[in-house]
């Protein structure tokens, strides 16, 4: 009839699906990031940028997040930004030098001993 709308009409339904595997999809540096960036995601913007970096991981399953975090801090001098177990990120701060160091060995701990499929470092 005219003039009746689909009660689904307008609306968007969003399914969101991981693919079970163990991988690490993203595994990124920011060097020397503007203030604004740490400001906007939160992080503590009382650091030297010149020799600062914020390092990005992705993986999954999404609580594998929670062992790379635990590993960043006992590798590396970081400040722990963000880990969420639920979709697999982990976001920390350090020295450009502290935070590679952090990242290579999560990526080598994963590859090697939990055989997971590892992304290059990629860096801006």
């Amino acid at each position: 009839m005219e003039g009746i709308l689909d009660s689904n009409e307008g609306k968007l339904r969003i399914i969101q699906e991981t693919v079970p595997g163990k991988q690490v999809t993203l595994a990124h540096i920011i060097s020397r990031p503007d203030e604004i960036v740490y400001k906007k995601l939160g992080l503590n913007p009382s650091v030297d940028y010149q020799k600062a970096a914020i390092g990005i991981l992705s993986m999954t399953p999404s609580e594998i997040s929670v062992i790379a975090g635990d590993l960043a801090i006992k590798t590396a001098v970081i400040d722990m930004g963000f880990i969420d177990r639920f979709s697999g990120t982990l976001m920390f701060t350090g020295r450009i030098s502290e935070v590679q160091s952090a990242i290579k060995n999560i990526l080598a701990y994963l590859k090697d001993t939990l055989k997971f499929t590892i992304c290059e470092i990629t860096t801006t």
